[in-house]
């Protein structure tokens, strides 16, 4: 598809990323997976601009861009819990979330603060026109991997839209996504000896809170430590995502999209795939505990989660004229979202 017209950064704001699911296949060669922390908001906002589920958006932290539309027209959406604000012909008004929105040339698209949650996410109807590295259009700031030199966006970026128009079929979710609640469930492992019991004990009864320097490699757990048998260090292995890692200081790490892919340091159990967008939604000061499940639960979680974003999608309604949505109802809509 040709380039059919550009968003203009106009502030980048607080760490913005171009995200799709994740460069699979690189851990080998010590390549992370990254992606978006919660791909479950990328699927609904590419559902709301009529993409394909693993279509590249926008991942906002805390506070999102401020975009010049230049283009004739652009569908957009935001998924989560930001405050975006339309400014056009001088009047601003403020957008809803959850809903696809027709921007037109010369608006001024504010995303807004993130509350609520640690990201949102913003879809552009037919992606961004970036070149993939290694097959995909995630971020990995710390290696300078990926689009955009591998960076987070900056003042005067210029992103290509491949176009998917826009019109006045916008599309809107009629209730916002439950992720659920209670405790994170792990399977415990893979180094669930190296502990004492009443670590393991304190692990599954316990309440942490997530610390200040939390980001996209993992949420450092506050609360109370978690003793090893003889020592944290194990030799180095495979890393995945949700792993809880615990150093020699016993405070937990849950290990996010941008984790290293190998580490020394023994691993009390790993979060299930199902409760990984919610995990990567946890900004800091966020409360949590955790509760043990079986590989058999964790497999009916995760299926139970697929089932509930294909509903989801199939909820979908247009806001005015119509769209064909066959295709997105029967696509697998987070397929590879957090499994490496």
């Amino acid at each position: 598809m040709s380039v059919s017209g550009l968003l203009r950064v106009l502030s980048p704001g607080l760490h913005t990323t171009v995200q799709d699911l994740g460069r699979f296949g690189y851990q080998d060669q010590g390549v992370p997976v990254a992606g978006m922390l919660d791909p479950v908001a990328l699927a609904l906002a590419n559902a709301l601009v009529g993409n394909l589920p693993d279509e590249a958006g926008l991942e906002l932290h805390t506070l999102g861009p401020t975009l010049l539309v230049e283009a004739d027209s652009i569908g957009v959406a935001i998924s989560g819990p930001a405050r975006p604000s339309l400014t056009r012909d001088g009047d601003t008004r403020i957008l809803e979330c959850e809903r696809g929105h027709t921007l037109r040339r010369g608006d001024r698209l504010a995303t807004g603060a993130v509350g609520g949650a640690a990201v949102a996410v913003l879809a552009v109807a037919g992606g961004f026109d970036l070149a993939p590295v290694m097959g995909s259009l995630s971020t990995y700031v710390r290696a300078g991997i990926g689009p955009l030199n591998g960076r987070a966006l900056e003042d005067g970026d210029l992103l290509p839209l491949r176009g998917g128009g826009g019109g006045e079929g916008d599309l809107a979710l009629p209730h916002p996504f439950e992720y659920g609640s209670g405790p994170l469930r792990v399977v415990l492992g893979p180094q669930a000896g190296a502990f004492t019991d009443r670590a393991l004990e304190t692990f599954l009864s316990a309440e942490f809170t997530v610390g200040r320097d939390a980001d996209r490699m993992g949420l450092r757990l506050e609360g109370p430590e978690l003793a090893h048998r003889s020592g944290a260090g194990i030799a180095s292995e495979g890393i995945v995502t949700g792993a809880v890692q615990v150093p020699g200081n016993g405070r937990p790490i849950l290990l996010l999209a941008d984790h290293q892919t190998v580490g020394g340091y023994a691993k009390i159990a790993t979060v299930i795939s199902a409760d990984l967008p919610r995990a990567g939604r946890m900004a800091p000061g966020t409360r949590l505990s955790f509760r043990a499940v079986t590989v058999a639960e964790a497999a009916a979680a995760r299926r139970d989660l697929d089932g509930r974003v294909q509903a989801a999608v199939g909820a979908i309604r247009p806001a005015a004229g119509g769209l064909d949505m066959a295709a997105l109802y029967s696509a697998n809509l987070i397929s590879g979202m957090v499994c490496e």
